[in-house]
């Protein structure tokens, strides 16, 4: 079976656990090969609100980036998930300005019409933001806030997080068996 390669980067924003855990779903998947990339602030942001360092995910990916590497963005990659996505990383993606390795993969995946998924934690919905969304939106990639779902009815943190993760994994086609599927079961009874 080929090996597919997603790339993950976590480039700051509160949300670090949303890009740990698409790490953990996808190593089970055998068919599955992942790269991560740590930007600066995403780094804080690991270390803040998980204690893990970008060092610490060399044992949840099969490779680890540097972000400010300056080759070229591996151009194989069935795509790209930026989980969370800053809104300075949301700006260099959606103005094609390719100053680290975040924004080179991200057009790197676009013009291979590849999918890139950006989860955009506490975005203040200002002017600017939604100009930001939209032009990334218009170049190919998705938006996905990580917005908590609740008809499956979520028992902790944990649930939620995997519920996000796993619907962010369903738009490269990976099924991580992270969500749970709304059934006819799931229909109120009158």
């Amino acid at each position: 079976m080929a090996t597919k390669r997603l790339m993950v980067a976590i480039a700051g924003g509160s949300g670090a656990i949303y890009g740990i855990r698409a790490l953990e779903a996808v190593r089970r998947i055998r068919s599955v090969e992942t790269h991560v990339v740590v930007t600066r602030a995403g780094a804080k942001a690991l270390a803040a609100e998980t204690g893990h360092t970008a060092k610490k995910l060399t044992r949840l990916a099969d490779a680890v980036q540097d972000a400010s590497e300056r080759g070229p963005a591996p151009a194989d990659a069935l795509g790209l998930l930026v989980a969370p996505c800053s809104v300075e990383s949301l700006r260099a993606i959606a103005d094609e300005d390719n100053t680290d390795l975040v924004a080179r993969a991200a057009e790197t995946c676009l013009t291979q019409r590849r999918r890139v998924v950006l989860l955009l934690p506490e975005v203040r919905l200002e002017p600017a933001a939604i100009q930001l969304m939209a032009k990334a939106t218009r170049l190919g990639a998705v938006i996905m806030p990580p917005v908590p779902a609740f008809y499956h009815r979520p028992a902790s943190l944990d649930d939620i997080v995997d519920q996000t993760v796993g619907r962010a994994l369903d738009l490269f086609d990976i099924e991580a068996g992270l969500v749970r599927r709304w059934t006819e079961d799931d229909r109120p009874r009158s």
